[in-house]
């Protein structure tokens, strides 16, 4: 795939600065891929030459019928699966990302963008976009839900994007109150400002789910269960600082649950670039060219970004 642009995600960051163990420098990020189809296998059918193609935070799964979670679409947990950059194939190459002019993949992880999708608006969703929307659609969100965003930024400006779409009524949550006329633009119905504490209190016991966009402190999580209603869910879309730590009462007197998700399989990830194209999802993006890199890795890490970053091959 001859690359046309890549967004920049936290991940990349992480990895460059080893914040997540086990970096193998060198390293080429980037898991927010676009680009057109160059070179194909005589095998690959569904793709030709020429096709506008996506690469998410995933390049290789076994597929296998007889492999336990890839059976039951849930590839990204698949033991031989090999992530978009920083993991190794089984010959024993390492996979790289998408910080530079081409990559190659297996065709199973090149997504057709739709018509109409511009690819700097696609990247993103490869990877935010996917990974937020992806346990939406597992756990049914639907119209009527009250669903929860806490954190406005890269993942949560979707999140709260898709959750409208859906037809959940969106409580958006932040610490920046200049957000809030933006999250009703981009499908909010309501906006709670966590440093008021009267603002907090009215919404306690009424969301179904709740998206965590934001890395909350692991001490905070008591706190956000007494938001929900019983029975909801806490999905942990970012990574708690510590570990959470949490009476076992609270869980049987609220019958709330905590769960994560990882990123989007095929099938979701899929599904999340028709439904981006059908309802007009869109993230707010900066521009960087490819060749600025090092300014817009410092323009993320310095959390001036709005809310996600992509790299333009101009050439």
């Amino acid at each position: 795939i001859k690359i046309e642009c890549c967004g920049i995600c936290g991940s990349d960051l992480h990895t460059l600065k080893q914040e997540w163990s086990g970096t193998k420098y060198p390293v080429i990020v980037g898991h927010e891929i676009v680009g057109k189809v160059i070179t194909k296998g005589e095998k690959v059918t569904h793709l030709e030459e020429g096709d506008l193609v996506g690469v998410g935070a995933q390049v290789y799964a076994c597929l296998e019928s007889s492999c336990r979670v890839c059976s039951r679409n849930l590839d990204p947990h698949c033991p031989k699966k090999v992530f978009t950059y920083n993991t190794m194939y089984a010959d024993g190459h390492q996979a790289h990302g998408g910080y530079a002019e081409a990559v190659r993949v297996d065709s199973n992880y090149a997504f057709k963008i739709p018509a109409g999708l511009d690819p700097a608006y696609a990247a993103p969703l490869m990877c935010a976009g996917a990974t937020v929307f992806a346990p939406m659609l597992q756990k049914g969100v639907k119209k009527g839900d009250r669903v929860g965003v806490i954190g406005i930024g890269g993942l949560g400006h979707l999140a709260i994007q898709y959750a409208a779409a859906l037809g959940a009524e969106v409580v958006a949550f932040s610490h920046s109150p200049n957000k809030r006329e933006q999250c009703f633009e981009l499908g909010a119905t309501e906006f709670v400002d966590t440093s008021d504490e009267n603002q907090v209190n009215a919404i306690r016991g009424t969301l179904q789910y709740l998206f965590v966009t934001s890395n909350s402190h692991a001490s905070q999580y008591g706190d956000l269960i007494s938001w929900m209603d019983l029975e909801g869910q806490v999905v942990l879309l970012a990574l708690p600082q510590g570990e959470l730590n949490l009476p076992p009462g609270l869980f049987v007197r609220t019958k709330v649950a905590i769960t994560g998700s990882l990123i989007a399989g095929i099938d979701d990830l899929k599904q999340t670039l028709e439904f981006s194209a059908k309802h007009n999802i869109l993230p707010t993006i900066e521009k960087f060219s490819m060749e600025d890199v090092n300014s817009a890795l410092e323009h993320v890490n310095n959390g001036k970004a709005r809310y996600r970053v992509v790299l333009t091959n101009d050439n």
